[in-house]
């Protein structure tokens, strides 16, 4: 089990948008950050699972121009995260139960997609700024509300931003294994 660690140094760091030859370096981020922070509310079972079928890299947030990067001055990817203009709520490209349709601006909610920080640098605002980013985009493209499927370690942070939980959704993977999720929702029309 992994506690929160004391802040030791500051992080410089740059968010920009990712790129299809960031996609390698991202895959091993999001198994970093999953088998790093995720064992205080999920076992071995879940997590490798959960890294093998779902968690991922999507490849349609990255060529919508709508997943983002942190950055060390350094070039190492510390923190990753995006928005969708699709109705895919999770998973990235290995997770068979994808809908790639669009969403309509104005009337559905965008959605709040795969954000990982890597261990050593979390708990230093790198999610809250991607998410920062991500919010003001998605509301510069016209959508006027946000929705998340969260796994159970991210949810500190997004309620600190905002985000109200609903329904709980229980993730089935292979040989059984269950990955408990939680639906969340945010307005950016009281944020704007």
């Amino acid at each position: 089990m992994r506690e929160k660690p004391q802040k030791l140094v500051d992080v410089s760091y740059s968010i920009r948008r990712a790129v299809l030859a960031d996609r390698e370096a991202i895959q091993d981020l999001i198994a970093a950050s999953a088998r790093g922070l995720s064992r205080i509310h999920y076992d071995d079972a879940q997590i490798e699972a959960a890294v093998s079928e779902v968690f991922g890299v999507d490849t349609d947030l990255i060529d919508d121009e709508t997943y983002f990067v942190a950055e060390t001055d350094s070039g190492q990817l510390v923190g990753c995260g995006g928005w969708s203009r699709r109705k895919n709520l999770y998973g990235g490209d290995q997770f068979a139960d994808r809908n790639s349709e669009r969403l309509q601006p104005g009337i559905e909610p965008a959605r709040i997609r795969a954000f990982f920080v890597h261990p050593d640098f979390a708990w230093q605002g790198i999610g809250r700024s991607l998410l920062s980013t991500c919010e003001g985009d998605a509301l510069a493209h016209g959508f006027q509300s946000l929705e998340l499927m969260a796994t159970l370690p991210g949810i500190p942070l997004y309620e600190a931003e905002g985000y109200v939980q609903g329904q709980t959704f229980d993730l089935e993977l292979s040989h059984g294994i269950i990955l408990p999720l939680i639906k969340m929702t945010k307005s950016l029309c009281d944020t704007a």
